[in-house]
């Protein structure tokens, strides 16, 4: 609710400090108008700090002016903080009191001198003068209402915005800020970073075996896949199976295909093989049931798409797929699409050979006679397949083939994201380390480090088996 202004009772001017009687609307000496003076307050009236609206200028603190006059017609002194009853923010009285609040007289000046003190800088804001030492009375000091001993701090609560979030048990840790967990999408919640799929990079070792496979340097993932194992044989030899296949990007879920073919093919290599089936048989029938796997992958009946599953087949997930057996002196391999294998022995002197051809457009046109090797792998279309696993493959023809070599060597079984970078069999057997047979999981490191530095613009995978002579004569059997 408004109010109407009531005129003010002052005893001084406010300009002239001139002497005003009860009433006087206006100053007898200067003509001030009293009624434009603001009422004063009941209370203390409270300093506005740090330069806000109404701060004394920087020289000093504006103190208000007395509420009276003495006798000699001088104003009243004002209260400064010092003269208030109560204690600093470390529990020491004011200057100029004692712990219950009365006036002390300060001592006289000593003649000693004093030490300058350096001059601050004014900055506007109010500061309280220096806590003077209590009196000491022989007892404690009791203030009202104040406890004796000061009160707890507040805990140090952490700011929520930089706090990370918990990570629930069981997820993975973000490999950006090391702090959120990561989604079923691939995706840190906390800051956003996509993270390295489990593919982005594998390798495995085992005793006569090693393969790595990694994204590339372009891809967004990795659509190859690789499986190595061992079995025995009924007599008790060793068999030592590596699987590659490569996922046609072209075509839905690539990596899906690889992953299913190479799982296929390596557990019916690990069952036909100690049941004495032949090697070269074992591999057929190992690639037939790897394209059965990528077939099943294809969208069900009774999806979008059913009334037309012509079309549905047309993009269904597909691979490529090259296999080895070494065992008893017998080289296996098997192949569909244009991933490829090749023997390099260990005496560099003799020749390298490449095992597999390719069912690639390039390929075709070289035993066709219409062009040579060179002119078609440096055609556009070079690396369009004729043949790979799929829904929507013309007609699966597993090619096998058998060799015997004379002498120890290296089998090399990889993806064209490697031999794009070594083509020719001499070209594999001059990036491949001497001492491959050896060291097996450190040569395909080498080879992956060869493909990545030559730009890597596609998926790497490759496995290498070291072969062990067998003193006979060399040969090979095709299917």
């Amino acid at each position: 609710m408004s109010q109407m202004h009531q005129p003010t009772a002052l005893s001084t001017c406010p300009s002239c400090e001139e002497p005003l009687e009860s009433g006087d609307l206006f100053c007898g000496a200067c003509g001030y108008d009293l009624s434009a003076v603001p009422p004063p307050p009941d209370d203390h009236p409270t300093i506005v700090m740090n330069g806000a609206p109404g701060a004394a200028p920087s020289g000093g603190v504006a103190w208000p002016a007395a509420a009276g006059t003495d006798s000699t017609a001088t104003p009243a002194p004002v209260q400064v903080p010092g003269e208030l009853p109560g204690l600093d923010s470390t529990g020491v009285p004011l200057s100029g009191h004692t712990a219950g609040g009365h006036r002390t007289v300060p001592p006289a000046p000593s003649a000693a001198p004093v030490a300058p003190v350096a001059p601050v800088a004014p900055t506007g804001d109010f500061e309280l003068p220096a806590p003077a030492p209590a009196v000491s009375t022989g007892a404690p000091p009791s203030v009202p209402h104040v406890t004796d001993h000061p009160s707890p701090e507040p805990p140090d609560l952490a700011d929520p915005r930089t706090v990370p979030p918990a990570v629930p048990a069981g997820t993975k840790l973000c490999v950006a800020c090391r702090a959120g967990h990561v989604d079923t999408d691939g995706y840190c919640e906390n800051c956003g970073h996509a993270q390295p799929r489990e593919r982005d990079h594998v390798e495995q070792e085992l005793d006569a075996v090693a393969a790595v496979s990694d994204r590339g340097l372009r891809h967004h993932r990795n659509e190859d896949a690789f499986a190595v194992s061992s079995a025995a044989l009924p007599d008790g030899s060793p068999a030592v199976i590596a699987i590659v296949c490569d996922g046609v990007s072209s075509a839905t879920r690539p990596d899906e295909a690889s992953a299913a073919a190479s799982a296929a093919a390596n557990e019916v290599l690990l069952a036909a093989l100690p049941r004495g089936t032949h090697p070269q048989q074992a591999m057929h029938e190992a690639i037939v049931a790897a394209a059965e796997a990528v077939n099943v992958l294809a969208d069900p009946p009774g999806k979008a798409g059913d009334q037309e599953p012509a079309h549905r087949a047309q993009n269904a997930p597909a691979c490529t797929i090259v296999g080895a057996v070494v065992v008893s002196g017998l080289l296996v391999i098997g192949w569909v699409g244009d991933s490829r294998a090749y023997w390099v022995p260990d005496d560099r002197t003799g020749s390298p050979a490449r095992l597999t051809e390719d069912d690639s457009w390039a390929a075709q046109m070289v035993a066709a006679g219409l062009m040579n090797e060179a002119e078609a792998y440096a055609d556009e279309r070079a690396h369009a397949i004729t043949g790979w696993l799929g829904a929507d493959a013309y007609e699966l023809e597993p090619h096998t083939a058998s060799f015997k070599p004379d002498r120890p060597g290296v089998v090399v079984v990889c993806t064209d994201g490697l031999w794009n970078y070594a083509e020719s069999p001499r070209e594999m057997a001059r990036v491949l380390p001497p001492d491959a047979a050896g060291r097996p999981l450190r040569a395909a490191q080498v080879l992956v480090g060869h493909a990545l530095d030559g730009g890597g613009h596609d998926n790497v995978t490759v496995a290498l088996l070291p072969f062990a002579v067998p003193r006979h004569g060399a040969g090979s059997d095709r299917a």
